[in-house]
């Protein structure tokens, strides 16, 4: 039960899969610091002057850019992701075709046996 699981950890691309690991982690890492800040409560009260209205327009279009910024490298992150996916799909797949071609050479290699032997009986 264990050699498809050792063939499977040695099919899989490793290498690439830990070379974009760290990106990975950062991008999750930046976009958790950048949501925890934003979720730290404002000491100013905007409501109190209504001549703040300006100020408040320009900190509501900073806050708009900096989420599009934050959806732009969500989106590169999800697509590294989707990346590694596909690789690990591939991976499995060609795992897949080996394990039936080796059952197929395991049933005729049984069955040539089960011959020789019936043969020499």
């Amino acid at each position: 039960m264990a050699f498809p699981w050792m063939l499977a950890l040695k099919v899989i691309p490793w290498g690439e899969v830990l070379e974009h690991a760290p990106k990975v982690l950062k991008g999750a890492r930046q976009l958790l610091d950048r949501q925890t800040a934003r979720d730290a409560p404002n000491a100013r009260n905007e409501l109190e002057d209504p001549q703040s209205l300006p100020l408040q327009l320009q900190a509501m279009e900073a806050k708009h850019r900096q989420l599009q910024a934050d959806i732009a490298q969500l989106a590169q992150t999800t697509a590294e992701l989707a990346e590694q996916n596909n690789r690990l799909v591939q991976a499995v797949e060609v795992l897949r075709w080996r394990t039936r071609w080796l059952g197929g050479i395991a049933v005729v290699l049984a069955f040539s046996m089960a011959l020789l032997v019936a043969a020499g009986l």
